[in-house]
């Protein structure tokens, strides 16, 4: 049994029950997804949580039952009256956009029917383990202007044991929430009303956990043959048609214009989405020859793009970031070449990160796109062979590829094995082409360079949300903001704490002194909840034999310590970036 047909089938099950309990609700639409279902009801008050369990009593009772899926084929015309007559204006909707003459519908337990192209199961008493999740708000066709509707998510499984498995997961994935996490932990907030949604505000340790990010990143970027590059944040709205961005990816750009006292004078600018224009400029800015290339441009971007208010996410969907973003111009010869040093950055980059489980796929052209079919090829393989020569595995993804050419997508793997988009790969034989981009071959004569668009990490927001729920927030003591935090046990002791954060200082380890009128153990506990490595405890014993009393994140008491032997053991985890 394929597991988005029992989830589909589920999702048909649970319209049924609704209906069955609400028979005023209107149905909409009910597909799988990646790990469930979800169905779209037309309904004037929300469901509740109560609501939900009635719902999951209603379609226990129709599995039991084991009602056939019966499927029938209709007309388009005999569909629509069918649809008149219940009042389903949403089906009606959907009728009207198929472009088969025919439809088929799926009825179960003799009066529930709906508008379902299938496959189903054969009855539903082939569910046997399923679970209602959650209830949001979504727009019919995902359009603002359209309804809310309110949109039931579930999940399916095809043993009880699976299911009990995924529900486990699902608890511990709200425990690494990042949106939690974040700012309880003191590194962001999203919620600043007067700046709007999806802009990310950085407090002191997300900022400074941001520059730990961004000096690795330059670093090893300088010590592969990169060269550091900045452009700027708008640029004027005809770079954006020469690029084919305005005409492909107008509706998640925001435009900026002058404020002129002749309007005629105004003029019209793009906060940039993308960074490839700016890096394209640079390159155009004097003459290559064949010997400079490969020329490799790293730049951390910040660019902005609109979303839905749906969709943001946290960290993970924001309307401005910064992208570790690169491009490489290189000759047809070094193409597979510099693919696979890309492959192997990304690979080194994860695992100093703990992430040693990746998923790749190779996304190909998608409808809307530029560019000959010849060069979609030449790209295609190129990035298919270099994945075949690295013995990695991967899978296609069907016209999901820039608008400019294709790529590879390599998805991290977490704690929980899901998946996080980061790196990409892409390859463009377009945009050089759009730009008159040029090198002088060996023979005298200017030909076209291929170009590369590559990010590691992807987003430094997405990665920053993926290493907070990583580590459930407790960061390894190489990234984590606070990595000591010393604690004297009373006043007399407060001049050794000063000496020990003074040597810390020295030793470029970064600790704070929790010197508040508090007691010890809610100063311990709090240290303790902030996820802090160590805590040294100092008190007259300590301060008279220069020792520290070390309490290690996760293990407890260490014991007392030489301050020597401690700044030693740390300074040792911090050069491994042990995870």
């Amino acid at each position: 049994m394929e597991l988005d047909i029992l989830r589909h089938s589920c999702s048909h099950v649970l319209a049924q029950a609704v209906k069955k309990l609400w028979p005023d609700v209107l149905l909409a639409i009910g597909p799988s997804i990646e790990d469930g279902f979800y169905y779209d009801f037309d309904k004037k008050e929300p469901f509740t949580d109560e609501d939900l369990a009635s719902i999951e009593n209603e379609m226990r009772q129709i599995i039991k039952r084991n009602e056939p899926f019966i499927r029938q084929e209709m007309t388009k015309g005999e569909a629509k009256a069918l649809f008149e007559k219940l009042g389903e204006n949403y089906k009606l909707e959907l009728i009207r956009d198929i472009p088969d003459e025919k439809v088929s519908i799926y009825k179960t337990g003799g009066d529930f029917l709906d508008l379902c192209r299938g496959p189903h199961i054969e009855s539903t008493g082939q569910i046997k383990a399923f679970k209602l999740l959650s209830v949001a708000g979504a727009y019919w066709h995902g359009i603002e202007t359209n309804p809310m509707l309110q949109r039931i998510y579930g999940t399916a499984f095809e043993s009880v044991k699976e299911l009990e498995e995924y529900l486990k997961n699902l608890e511990e994935a709200k425990k690494r929430d990042h949106r939690k996490l974040g700012p309880q932990l003191g590194y962001f907030d999203m919620y600043q009303e007067e700046a709007g949604a999806g802009l990310v505000f950085y407090h002191p340790k997300g900022a400074l956990l941001r520059k730990f990010l961004e000096d690795y990143e330059k670093d090893e970027h300088l010590k592969r043959g990169y060269q550091l590059v900045i452009t700027p944040n708008i640029m004027q709205e005809g770079l954006w048609h020469t690029s084919g961005h305005y005409d492909y990816y107008r509706q998640n750009m925001y435009g900026v214009s002058t404020f002129a006292e002749d309007p005629s004078e105004a003029q019209k600018f793009i906060l940039k989405p993308m960074n490839c224009p700016g890096h394209i400029l640079i390159y155009k800015s004097k003459s290559h020859s064949y010997k400079e290339l490969p020329i490799r441009y790293f730049e951390l971007g910040t660019v902005y793009r609109y979303e839905k208010a749906g969709v943001l996410h946290g960290l993970l969907r924001v309307r401005g970031f910064t992208q570790d973003d690169a491009h490489i111009f290189c000759l047809p010869e070094q193409l597979k070449t510099e693919i696979k040093g890309i492959i192997d950055f990304v690979f080194d980059t994860m695992k100093v990160f703990g992430f040693n489980d990746v998923g790749i796929e190779l996304s190909t052209r998608p409808e809307k796109s530029i560019g000959s079919d010849e060069d979609w090829q030449r790209a295609t393989d190129a990035l298919e062979e270099s994945l075949k020569e690295k013995g990695l595995q991967y899978e296609i993804n069907a016209g999901d590829g820039a608008f400019y050419g294709p790529k590879i997508d390599i998805k991290l793997k977490d704690a929980l094995n899901r998946k996080w988009q980061c790196a990409t790969i892409q390859c463009d034989f377009a945009l050089p082409q759009r730009f008159n981009l040029a090198y002088v071959d060996s023979d005298g004569k200017e030909k076209q360079p291929i170009m590369l668009h590559r990010v590691l990490l992807g987003s430094l927001e997405r990665f920053m949300g993926a290493l907070l729920e990583q580590y459930k927030g407790a960061l390894p003591v190489w990234l984590s903001p606070v990595q000591v935090v010393v604690i004297p046990v009373k006043e007399q002791v407060y001049e050794y704490a000063a000496r020990i954060k003074e040597r810390m200082d020295k030793e470029g380890l970064r600790a704070q002194v929790d010197d508040r009128n508090e007691t010890l153990g809610k100063r311990i506990r709090e240290a303790e909840v902030q996820k802090s490595p160590y805590i040294l405890v100092l008190g007259e014993r300590e301060a008279q034999a220069g020792t520290v009393a070390v309490r290690k994140r996760g293990e407890g008491d260490k014991g007392a310590m030489a301050l020597d032997e401690f700044i030693d053991k740390i300074k040792d985890e911090i050069t491994k970036k042990t995870t």
